[in-house]
C-alpha cells in the first residue's frame, strides 16, 4: 500500500510519477532532523524561560508536555512522512479534510523564515566586524556613542557623576547595537534611513539559504554536517565563556513540535530498510 501511494501521488491518474529524491545516507537525514529541532530557542530562549518560570520546577510541566504531546506528535509526523513520501501539503491527500493544516504550516514557516533570516543577518554583520583589530562595540568615542556611554576603561568616578546627575550610564555594547546596527529612531513618527550594511547582510543570507537548498537533499545533507553540529559548538563556547567569568550556566534540551516539516524531511527517506542500507 505504501508503494502504491508513492507512485500514484500527483500523477493525475496516469502513469507513475518521478521517484522522489532521497537522502544519501542516514547521517545526512539525522543531522537534518537535529538541525531542524535544535535552534536558537534552545540556546537563547529556553534557559531564559526556565529561569523566569521557577528554574527546576519548570522542568516538571515541561517534561510532562514533552512526553505526552511533543514525542507522540514527533513520531506521528515521522511515520506519516516516511509512509506517504510527500511534502507538507500533499501528505494530507490521505485525509483531504485536514489539508488546511499543510497550508497553515507553510504560512507559519514563511513567517518564521522572515524572522530567523534577520537574526542570521545580524550575526553575519557582527561576524564581519569582528575581524577588526579593535572591536567597534568595545569602546566609546565613536559617532554612535552618547555622552553617557561607558566601557571597560571608564573611570568609576565618571559613572558616579552620571548617577549624581540622575543620568543612567549606557554600555558601549548596547549603544553599538541600538545606534549603529539598528539605528533606532526616537519614535514611529521618524522613519529613519536604510541601514545598507544590514540590507547587504540580509540579501547575502537569503542567497546562502537559496544555494543551500536549490539542488535538493543531495547538497543540503552535506551542508548539515556543518550547520547541524553548530549548536554543539555554540554551547561549548558559552560554557567556556561562563567558566572564564566564573559564572555557572545550565543548558537544557528544548523539544519543539514540527508543523509538517518533519514529515517533509522524512518523505525523503525510504521505507525499505535494504534500500537505505545500500545508500549508506
Amino acid at each position: 500500500m505504501s508503494n502504491d501511494l508513492k507512485r500514484s501521488g500527483g500523477s493525475g491518474g496516469g502513469g507513475e510519477t518521478k521517484e522522489r529524491e532521497q537522502w544519501n545516507n542516514k547521517l545526512d537525514f539525522l543531522l537534518s532532523v537535529i538541525g531542524f529541532c535544535v535552534g536558537l530557542g534552545n540556546v537563547w530562549r529556553f534557559p531564559y524561560l526556565c529561569y523566569k518560570n521557577g528554574g527546576g520546577a519548570f522542568l516538571i510541566p515541561y517534561c510532562v508536555c514533552a512526553l505526552l504531546g511533543g514525542m507522540p506528535m514527533f513520531f506521528l509526523e515521522v511515520g506519516i512522512g516516511q509512509f506517504m513520501s510527500e511534502g507538507g501539503i500533499s501528505v494530507w491527500k490521505m485525509c483531504p479534510l485536514f489539508q488546511g493544516i499543510g497550508y497553515a504550516a507553510i504560512v507559519v514557516c514563511n513567517w518564521l523564515n522572515v524572522y530567523y533570516i534577520v537574526i542570521i543577518a545580524w550575526a553575519l554583520y557582527y561576524f564581519v566586524l569582528s575581524f577588526q583589530a579593535e572591536l567597534p562595540w568595545s569602546s566609546c568615542g565613536n559617532w554612535w556613542n552618547t555622552d553617557v556611554c561607558v566601557d571597560g576603561n571608564t573611570n568609576h568616578s565618571f559613572i558616579q557623576d552620571l548617577k549624581a546627575l540622575n543620568l543612567t550610564p549606557k554600555d558601549s555594547v548596547v549603544e553599538f547595537w541600538d545606534n549603529r546596527v539598528l539605528q533606532i529612531t526616537e519614535g514611529v513618527h521618524e522613519m529613519g534611513t536604510m541601514v545598507w550594511p544590514l540590507f547587504g547582510a540580509l540579501i547575502f543570507s537569503w542567497l546562502c539559504t537559496y544555494f543551500a537548498i536549490w539542488k535538493g537533499v543531495k547538497v543540503t545533507g552535506k551542508i548539515m554536517y556543518f550547520t547541524g553540529t553548530s549548536h554543539a559548538r555554540q554551547l561549548a563556547l558559552i560554557e567556556d565563556l561562563c567558566h572564564h567569568h566564573q559564572q555557572p550556566v545550565t543548558s537544557f534540551p528544548f523539544a519543539i513540535l514540527g508543523i509538517c516539516e518533519i514529515a517533509a524531511i522524512l518523505s525523503q527517506t525510504s521505507t525499505n530498510p535494504d534500500e537505505s542500507d545500500r545508500r549508506s
